[in-house]
């Protein structure tokens, strides 16, 4: 089980060739480990920063149940991670510091470098959540099968697409990624979403929040589809609700880009 997701920096010349909306991902499960850093010949990375003003090895995270923690190796630079999905909310990681834990589901890890910063995103999507009203008893809690995060930027993107039909039922519309960009910019914290991240938002719905089953060979072709599997497994199973729609009123977004 895959419990933490690391999205890969853009290399140079990556994406020619390629949709700029499909980012490198690397799936990392319950022990793992990533190093992050410029590496160096015969000693590569798992996660490469090119900056020259990043160490060769300057850190590593490792995966834990729902959370996951990071090492940094250099002698005299903090690192910060950043709550993508707080107001502002970041902790620091002082040099020398080894398996500093940070449970944010949305992460992004700040370098100093020589170019201003170089980061990388890390999501750890496999938080637990009580069942709303069951209160604490003896034994293990039941836990929801589709753990989804209401204050969460992948949630106002999969209720963008299921709100024409919990305003018509009738309705069959599925709105497309431009649609569903252009209806949540207008809300607060969402000023700077782009076409690409509301793109990762729907496959990270896919493949992992929402587990939709998976093609043999994916291709941008499919993405209409999947936005309606989408839309259709959130509505049978009420997880997401016509209250749930006054999040898209301006003012009431959440979270950042």
């Amino acid at each position: 089980m895959d419990t933490v997701i690391v999205q890969l920096p853009e290399k140079e010349g990556q994406f020619e060739d390629a949709p700029a909306d499909r980012p490198r991902l690397l799936h990392l499960g319950p022990g793992e480990t990533a190093e992050f850093g410029r590496g160096e010949p015969g000693s590569p990375v798992e996660v490469a920063l090119s900056d020259p003003g990043v160490s060769r090895h300057a850190g590593q995270i490792t995966a834990a149940e729902d959370y996951w923690r990071l090492s940094n190796y250099s002698g005299h630079v903090t690192y910060v991670v950043e709550n993508m999905e707080g107001a502002g909310e970041h902790i620091k990681v002082p040099p020398g510091r080894l398996g500093a834990p940070v449970p944010f589901e949305f992460s992004r890890v700040v370098l100093p470098s020589r170019e201003g910063a170089a980061s990388f995103k890390v999501f750890a999507p496999e938080h637990a959540y009580l069942d709303a009203g069951l209160g604490f008893r003896a034994g293990e809690p039941t836990q929801s099968p589709f753990a989804l995060d209401q204050t969460s930027k992948y949630f106002l993107v999969l209720l963008a697409l299921c709100e024409p039909r919990l305003r018509d039922p009738s309705s069959g519309a599925i709105p497309g990624v431009g649609e569903v960009l252009d209806r949540l910019r207008p809300l607060e914290g969402c000023e700077d979403l782009t076409r690409s991240a509301v793109n990762y938002h729907i496959e990270y719905l896919a493949t992992v929040k929402l587990r939709l089953r998976e093609d043999t060979e994916e291709r941008p072709a499919g993405t209409s589809r999947k936005r309606a599997e989408l839309v259709a497994l959130a509505l049978r199973f009420d997880l997401v609700r016509e209250e749930h729609l006054a999040l898209l009123r301006t003012g009431e977004g959440r979270g950042d880009g």
